[in-house]
């Protein structure tokens, strides 16, 4: 077993096998069948590239032959930072086939990050891009590469995609060059499915992410379930603009969700709204991931009504909670699509809400768990179960839901309950209905001399302003009271607001006067997190800055800053 792996307790593997979650096959043969019976249909497509099962299969068997003659062997450890493109896909489905670990690393990453994962995971392989577009200008990803390759000496293999220098092999050319190994080389490789097949990475907008070890086992099943209650069948095809390793768009369903019903899977690096509207008319695309920040830029770009989005089906969104005038207007706009709402966690639970739910329920909630054997539980600070009804910590386990991060026992000891249940640190209540309220974090609360609210609770009135497109609310600190409540807001396009017209309109929605923001900041756009989430972590550093400045120049700090 790998050190630092926490396995599923036995008595839990054999339950989960008994109800026919886990199939007791990796992913590779998972996939196997999956190649096989649809050999001809289309799977991918990137740009002018496509390619069809039969040809995904081809590539990857012998990008991992090839993978294998560089030293690679089975339970070794990969960092890929690849963007949204074709190799990131052969290269995953090959590490799959010789048993290697992905590491879910992102293309945004940096030194800071890529070194952590290498140190902790003991990397043997990093796989980069030769070079992205960073703020207008070019970043070179090998002398990151060689750096954190100087610092740990497990580091012994780099592929690039691009043109290979000295040290690197091009990973372009492993997929096109013939293997020297034949193909039956790949059925002697042995996988256990109980060993963890990727890392995916905690969600946290705070510090370098840790590592979740998911198995071919939960893997698996954590892709064919959600592709089930997503409605994904052979005719569906998903728009993927969402960072592609991480667990929305690679597994929930994702790519792999996807791949198992036989649909096909078009991949595309930016998400701006034009070229997103353009692939989604050429290619009839029916599924979109998206998150709430970019699903609002969609549905105010003035393009959205120049091209047919018909064949758009069903809108996943996930990452955060969507306010319900985000999913009315979209209903508008995308007339033939159902809005699902997921709650997901790279960590395994997923819940979705339903074709079918009341309009109470979809608009409020954010789903239910997905499989009858994940087990919920919403509690307090001291592990107690807290009322029906009642706020509570969100405490999970499951057939998909791990038991502790890779190589941080005592990080897992106040992560996880005596028995085993994770605490996500997520806030909810339960619905009447069965289904889940989103409350905030645990930590997305802003103490106003001992008065708790809700950011969450005060951004959805906002959000009703008819100038407001967007807004995240976050402490900034105060001498007196330890922390008031700062609105950072978009405004739509034409519009402007400023505070006494903010805090007159959130008064006449009778909340409690200590609720109001009292700091107003007028932003083009937003910070996002690696995960394409709205870094409150950031726009709490610029709030904090900008007091800094303000009170060294001794000046009083202005309730707006435009």
């Amino acid at each position: 077993m790998l050190e630092g792996f926490v396995p599923f307790p036995p008595e839990f593997a054999a339950r989960y096998r008994e109800q026919g979650y886990w199939r007791d096959q990796s992913l590779a043969q998972e996939f196997a069948g999956v190649f096989q019976r649809f050999a001809p249909r289309t799977a991918l497509i990137d740009g002018e590239r496509r390619w069809s099962y039969a040809e995904l299969d081809a590539a990857s068997d012998n990008l991992a032959l090839n993978l294998l003659d560089l030293g690679l062997r089975p339970l070794d450890r990969v960092v890929p930072t690849l963007p949204n493109v074709a190799e990131f896909v052969i290269l995953y489905f090959a590490l799959q086939k010789i048993g290697c670990i992905p590491i879910a690393a992102l293309v945004t990453h940096r030194f800071a990050e890529i070194s952590q994962f290498t140190r902790l995971a003991q990397a043997r392989c990093a796989v980069y891009p030769a070079s992205v577009r960073e703020g207008g200008a070019e970043f070179r990803f090998a002398p990151v590469i060689e750096r954190v390759q100087a610092e740990n000496a497990c580091l012994q293999i780099r592929l690039v995609l691009g043109e290979a220098g000295p040290g690197e092999h091009g990973l372009a050319e492993l997929i096109a060059r013939p293997a020297r190994r034949p193909r039956s080389a790949l059925a002697e490789i042995r996988i256990d499915p109980a060993d963890p097949c990727i890392f995916q990475l905690s969600g946290g907008t705070t510090g370098i992410p840790k590592l979740i070890p998911r198995t071919g086992n939960d893997y698996a099943y954590n892709s064919k379930v959600a592709a089930e209650v997503a409605g994904v069948t052979q005719d569906s095809v998903l728009l993927l603009v969402l960072p592609i390793a991480h667990n929305l768009p690679l597994a929930c369903p994702g790519i792999q969700g996807f791949l198992f019903q036989g649909a096909t899977v078009v991949l595309h690096a930016s998400t701006r709204p034009e070229p997103m509207f353009q692939l989604i008319e050429r290619h009839g695309v029916t599924h979109l991931k998206v998150v709430p920040a970019l699903l609002i830029r969609l549905i105010n770009d003035p393009a959205i009504g120049d091209y047919d989005l018909g064949s758009v089906q069903q809108i996943q969104s996930g990452g955060q909670r969507m306010q319900p005038e985000v999913r009315i207007r979209t209903r508008q706009l995308f007339r033939n699509a159902f809005v699902q709402e997921n709650f997901g966690m790279s960590e395994g639970l997923l819940m979705f809400v339903r074709r079918g739910d009341p309009e109470e329920v979809l608009l409020e909630t954010c789903g239910r768990p997905v499989c009858p054997d994940d087990e919920v539980r919403l509690i307090d600070d001291e592990g107690a179960e807290v009322p029906d009804g009642e706020v509570g910590e969100l405490a999970c386990r499951g057939p998909y839901t791990l038991r502790g991060y890779f190589g941080v026992p005592e990080y897992n000891a106040r992560q996880f309950t005596p028995d085993g249940f994770y605490r996500s640190g997520d806030l909810m209540r339960r619905h009447p209905s069965g289904n889940y309220i989103v409350e905030g974090r645990k930590k997305d609360l802003i103490n106003r001399g001992g008065e708790k609210i809700s950011a969450e609770e005060v951004e959805n009135l906002i959000l009703q302003h008819p100038a407001v497109q967007n807004v995240a609310c976050v402490p900034m600190p105060d001498p007196m009271l330890g922390e008031r409540m700062c609105a950072f807001v978009i405004a739509r396009a034409g519009q402007r607001l400023t505070l006494p017209e903010l805090t007159g309109f959130l008064q006449a929605r009778e909340i409690a006067r200590f609720k109001l923001p009292e700091r107003l900041e007028l932003l083009p756009d937003f910070p996002v997190s690696t995960f394409g989430k709205v870094s409150k972590k950031a726009l709490g550093e610029h709030i904090a800055r900008v007091l800094a400045e303000e009170t060294a120049a001794q000046g009083v700090p202005h309730p707006v800053k435009e």
